[in-house]
């Protein structure tokens, strides 16, 4: 065991993702006692990857670290809804939609809202940089309508979907948004995303670089398996909720959460030691690149395997989206914040959560 992240991995981080992996291939599907020690060592991979991803981006420095993380589980969610999707089903046109959707929803009510819950109790006030938040959510606002709202108004076909033509209009401009917010982010105004005090507040070495390439490798493997292990543990998952009688939309929503916790706990973890521009920079980063990247991917593989998608909200859906974003925006308006703000926005993700088990 290390004295210190940084200078020596700890032996859990590297043992635990290569059990999973281990217990991966031995395979799970029809013993309780292996699903249930899948779920652990999935929650250790999830542990293990946000390790990494903090040496990783302690040795790259801000904003690279914060979006090192966000690509990482961007790529895990797109090979999870692709990976469903091909493997075809009745919930295949809908799973992109509500899988994204059920993101963007943990990530700004509930990641966002228990960073700042945090943040206020414990430091009372938190200060980041307004001009980060702005810049994030007025690309966040553009991409959401433009994918998730306009396919329920336009006429070229029948329901909330898009056309081909559509399609490929959708995703060219989410990936046009998604790398000029990119650009701001790390060339042009870099200096949006950098809390005060990001040039002293590492008083700790940077890792090596022998140690920094390693946790990269494990952050992949980590990835990789959390992947693997939550598609494995989907139909187990299903059954539960099937059983419990409620909706099949709820298991787009314990994927999502699974998927975001190596985020989410990295996102709470820097809250809570007074680093909000980190949070924020964590989650608005990947509430982007959840939709930005996610969106494209998806596209491209029902265009080339010819799978319908539906990819407009109904109406409930698009007041609790509208609802999410209001909210985030005043929250994130002065930026100066305290737990109130938290306590509101996590109760936005009870009323998201509560009506998806309750329709």
């Amino acid at each position: 065991m290390a004295s210190h992240p940084h200078t020596q991995l700890p032996l859990w981080s590297l043992a635990l993702p290569v059990l999973a992996w281990g217990l991966y291939f031995i395979g799970i599907k029809d013993s309780g006692w292996l699903q249930i020690a899948g779920g652990i060592l999935l929650i250790g991979s999830v542990l293990s990857a946000v390790h990494h991803a903090e040496v990783v981006a302690h040795k790259v420095g801000e904003p690279f670290g914060t979006i090192i993380l966000a690509l990482a589980i961007t790529v895990i969610e797109v090979a999870l809804i692709v990976s469903l999707m091909v493997a075809g089903g009745d919930n295949a046109a809908y799973l992109a939609r509500d899988t994204v959707f059920a993101a963007i929803m943990l990530i700004l009510n509930g990641i966002l809202g228990g960073c700042l819950l945090i943040g206020g109790l414990k430091h009372r006030e938190q200060f980041f940089g307004q001009k980060s938040a702005t810049t994030a959510l007025v690309t966040l606002v553009a991409i959401l309508t433009l994918t998730l709202v306009l396919p329920n108004f336009t006429t070229s076909t029948e329901g909330p979907t898009y056309n081909a033509a559509q399609l490929v209009f959708v995703a060219v401009a989410s990936l046009v948004l998604y790398s000029s917010f990119i650009m701001v982010q790390t060339i042009r105004h870099r200096d949006y995303f950098l809390a005060d005090d990001d040039d002293q507040s590492h008083h700790v070495e940077p890792p090596s670089m022998k140690v920094a390439l390693t946790s990269l490798i494990f952050l992949i493997i980590c990835l990789g398996i959390v992947v693997l292990l939550a598609k494995a543990l989907s139909p187990a998952v299903e059954g539960i909720v099937t059983d419990l009688g409620a909706p099949k939309a709820l298991v787009g929503v314990i994927i999502a959460a699974v998927v975001l916790l190596p985020e989410g706990l990295a996102a709470l973890k820097a809250a809570r030691r007074n680093r909000l521009q980190t949070s924020i920079n964590l989650a608005l980063g990947s509430a982007l690149a959840s939709i930005g990247l996610t969106i494209p991917a998806v596209v491209i593989v029902c265009l080339l395997f010819d799978i319908n998608m539906v990819l407009g909200l109904d109406l409930k859906a698009m007041v609790l989206l509208a609802l999410s974003i209001f909210t985030v925006m005043l929250s994130l308006n002065h930026g100066r914040t305290n737990m109130l703000y938290g306590v509101v926005l996590l109760v936005g993700m009870a009323a998201y959560v509560f009506t998806v088990i309750v329709p």
